[in-house]
């Protein structure tokens, strides 16, 4: 087989590929089983007519148009090995020659990764929001703890923010009931924002045994989108009562003996969830000013894909129904062409950044192994409410094992580079990320452990 690539332009190229009729001998083998399976010859039981026959019966282009349709992709892909093309989504193929008993020629136009040069990683550099925990912020954890602890009293009083009802609710459409949305004895936190909106501004005020009336807008069902006349039925009405915080309230939510360590230990936790919503900060922050001061041409291709598959998962939430998707694109105050525009900057960003985190890894050698594969599966599957294996049984129906492994290795060479840049917070101090990110020389080492595993 001979092949040659041709630049078309910095992200994409043409493969031209000549294959003799010698390579493809067991091609037409196959294809010759194939179709013998397929065709009754008198004389001769399934599969089992000779060559010579089966093409007297059937003609000579029928085992041709087999042969080069089963070729054509694994000599696309020797093609792709041997020129050492890095080739991205599929190609366009086109047969240019078939003479039959000499070659089979066709070309193959395919985007690719780019030649991406990359900025000096230290000279990068972003300023985070500095790490405080207030008081206040430790009086707040130590209220929802007490709230966990905390009792429900009736009280004859009209409700408030806080309070707890029970309501019995109803709908109406146009005078129609809402079947599904008729509950009895619903429990209901007012303020929690967990039900319709506008519930919570009519139940405030509500004595028990009152009927309050609101109009909103459904959200789901049969009238989805629908404006509903809702009624809601006020039977009781309860305050939570907190335990007072003291040293025998931190004995019994905690293992702690006095109040004031079980205040120290919250503000610890807040102090790490601080510091790890910090980190998370320079993490996007670096990677915005890793892409802008990067140069990427993007292929067309890739980019169109991306949009179509944006583009389909926002109908998909319609049910494919493009009326229902424009009159919520209406809604929401943005026309047709502003929500294409939105969507192509968006997918034109995210393939920027697969383009350049991809290079950045290839240039580390960044490694992905066996644990930290299994850990994000793990995370995966317990976002979708899933066990590890039902979402791996998934995640190979639909083929996206490979997606799965090239973002945590994206995610990989992005820690690289928040690594080496200069993170400082609002105050001018140097931000120390090894807790989220780990130590340089770490990283390191689980580099060459999982290059030792592959």
């Amino acid at each position: 087989m001979k092949s040659t690539v041709e630049q078309l332009s910095p992200t994409r190229v043409r493969i031209n590929v000549e294959v003799p009729f010698d390579e493809l001998k067991p091609n037409f083998d196959r294809a010759y089983r194939k179709l013998a399976q397929q065709v009754r010859i008198p004389g001769f039981r399934p599969g089992k007519a000779p060559a010579r026959v089966l093409e007297s019966r059937i003609g000579r282009a029928p085992v041709l148009d087999e042969v080069v349709n089963e070729a054509i992709p694994a000599k696309y892909m020797e093609a792709v090995n041997a020129g050492e093309v890095r080739a991205l989504g599929r190609p366009d193929i086109e047969v240019t020659k078939i003479e039959d008993g000499e070659h089979l020629a066709f070309t193959a136009e395919v985007d690719i990764r780019p030649e991406i040069t990359l900025p000096a990683f230290d000279g990068l550099s972003v300023t985070v929001d500095e790490v405080e925990t207030s008081d206040s912020d430790v009086d707040t954890q130590l209220d929802e703890l007490r709230a966990r602890f905390g009792t429900l009293t009736g009280v004859d009083r009209p409700a408030q923010s806080g309070d707890f009802v029970v309501v019995d609710l109803s709908a109406t459409v146009d005078g129609a009931e809402v079947e599904e949305a008729r509950t009895a004895g619903l429990s209901y936190e007012i303020g929690s924002g967990q039900l319709v909106e506008g519930i919570d501004d009519a139940l405030i005020g509500a004595t028990a045994g009152e009927t309050k009336t609101f109009t909103t807008k459904l959200v789901a069902g049969e009238f989805e989108g629908r404006e509903a006349e809702v009624s809601a039925v006020v039977s009781t009405v309860k305050e939570r009562q907190l335990p007072e915080a003291d040293d025998e309230f931190a004995q019994l939510a905690s293992e702690f003996d006095t109040l004031e360590e079980l205040k120290a230990d919250l503000r610890e936790r807040l102090g790490r969830v601080h510091r790890m919503q910090q980190g998370v900060q320079a993490r996007d922050k670096v990677l915005e000013a890793l892409l802008e001061a990067t140069e990427v041409p993007l292929p067309e291709a890739v980019v169109t894909a991306e949009v179509d598959t944006r583009k389909h998962d926002a109908v998909h939430a319609f049910d494919h129904d493009e009326a229902k998707f424009d009159a919520w694109l209406t809604e929401q105050g943005q026309t047709k062409d502003e929500f294409e525009a939105e969507v192509r900057t968006a997918a034109e960003q995210a393939v920027k950044t697969q383009l350049v985190l991809d290079a950045i890894a290839d240039v580390n050698q960044v490694q992905v192994n066996d644990a930290e594969l299994s850990e994000r599966i793990v995370y995966q599957a317990q976002r979708f409410g899933v066990s590890p294996d039902e979402y791996v049984q998934r995640a190979q129906q639909a083929g996206q094992l490979g997606a799965i492994f090239a973002e945590v290795r994206r995610g990989k060479a992005l820690a690289t580079v928040v690594r080496q840049a200069t993170v400082t917070d609002g105050a001018g101090g140097t931000v120390d990320l090894t807790e989220l990110f780990g130590a340089a020389d770490e990283a390191a080492q689980g580099q060459d452990e999982a290059a030792e595993q592959a």
